[in-house]
């Protein structure tokens, strides 16, 4: 696909996606609201998105100003009418969930929506990381050239349907993402940011080429069976567990938007838990299985390795 196409495919992606999320919230305003529960997470300023959270403060709204505020969320695809202070890069969480009345004909037309738009999020995505033949570095100037302000964390975020479960309690997740790496691999990562020329603040294009060329031979210097990992860390996000008794089964799920709860009558909603302000210094683990010594070869790349020369 051309640039020009993928252009054209973007902003008609992101036309399609509006529309079918005004129709879902004409269809949810139609439904009895029998509960609700949503927790407003500060704001994540510009330059600050990589900052790391220790603390998290949580306003808890609910009933129909949770509900208002829900509906507001899932259609938040775009900056615009917000603080010039406040990041595009930074997904905008809010996590919870909204419980309505549903008989079977509704409940159907609900989950057909739900999925014509969490394909019109995956398209999205489809479009922006592959289509378009950018790499990771460049698709955020070309999104915000033709989309200014597309919160794209946001656009690309599924929305999640669930029947009527037992009880859904809140919480913090903390992980980590790990990737094997091979050494080829890395070397060829790290030649074509060599070939590329480019000056990364504050290095001038000198500086940054030597900064490469050292780390390559840091990797070809590990001695042979080395093994690598990209170790990155993931900063804490909210999560929900759902619990379905008649499965016996609890599901730990993400919770960038507040889940939506189908219940068929007032009898069956969930018990909805709270979701507590994050503190790192209060979190315990209780197991945490002794890890296979690492060490820091290429911080920037969260690279790591199980040997040194």
């Amino acid at each position: 696909m051309s640039r020009y196409d993928a252009v054209d495919q973007l902003h008609h992606c992101v036309a399609e996606l509006e529309q079918a999320l005004a129709a879902l919230q004409q269809q949810l305003l139609t439904l009895r609201l029998l509960a609700a529960r949503v927790f407003e997470l500060p704001e994540v300023e510009k330059g600050k998105e990589h900052d790391p959270l220790t603390q998290v403060a949580v306003e808890q709204l609910t009933g129909s100003r949770a509900l208002e505020r829900a509906l507001a969320h899932y259609r938040r695809l775009f900056m615009q009418h917000q603080s010039e202070k406040l990041s595009t890069k930074a997904a905008v969480r809010l996590p919870g969930a909204v419980c309505l009345e549903a008989d079977g004909a509704q409940s159907a037309l609900l989950h057909q929506q739900v999925a014509g738009i969490n394909q019109l999020k995956q398209r999205l995505e489809q479009i922006i990381t592959v289509e378009s033949g950018l790499p990771s570095e460049e698709r955020f100037e070309f999104v915000h050239r033709h989309l200014r302000g597309l919160i794209t964390l946001n656009a690309y975020r599924s929305l999640t349907l669930l029947d009527a479960p037992d009880s859904v309690r809140f919480g913090w997740a903390n992980k980590h993402i790990i990737k094997n790496v091979s050494r080829d691999d890395m070397l060829a990562t790290l030649q074509k940011s060599l070939k590329a020329g480019r000056a990364v603040a504050p290095w001038t294009r000198e500086q940054w080429a030597e900064r490469v060329a050292d780390e390559i031979e840091a990797v070809k210097s590990l001695p042979d069976g080395a093994a690598l990992k990209i170790k990155r860390p993931v900063k804490v996000q909210p999560i929900a567990r759902v619990w379905n008794s008649r499965d016996q089964k609890q599901t730990q799920l993400a919770c960038p938007s507040p889940l939506l709860v189908l219940c068929p009558d007032a009898s069956s909603v969930p018990k909805l838990g709270e979701l507590l302000n994050y503190d790192a210094a209060g979190v315990t683990h209780r197991y945490k299985p002794d890890a296979q010594p690492l060490f820091l070869l290429i911080p920037r790349l969260h690279l790591y390795t199980d040997r040194l020369v």
